[in-house]
């Protein structure tokens, strides 16, 4: 369970890597796709944990399925995110 949390944290970071990459022109709409994507998150994992809790009849699962999300979040920032710098649009 510590890993779980220990990885939500971690993905918890994305506000600052997208404000950090964001190029300046664009932050706003940049931010915007980012808060998007966020809330579709909050909508489908309530959903995907209750359905879990109701077929097993548990919380097991559902901590199975935090945790391989924390999981997938830090491989995403060692393997995909890679070096973080201003993306700089060409004019």
């Amino acid at each position: 369970m510590a890993l779980a949390f220990f990885g939500k944290g971690i993905g918890a970071l994305g506000w600052a890597v997208m404000a950090d990459t964001a190029p300046k022109e664009i932050s706003g709409l940049s931010g915007g796709l980012f808060n998007m994507c966020g809330n579709v998150s909050g909508i489908v994992t309530p959903i995907a944990i209750g359905y879990i809790v109701y077929t097993t009849g548990s919380f097991n699962g559902a901590l199975i399925y935090v945790g391989i999300h924390a999981f997938v979040a830090v491989i995403s920032y060692l393997f995909i995110v890679g070096k973080i710098e201003r993306i700089q649009l060409k004019v």
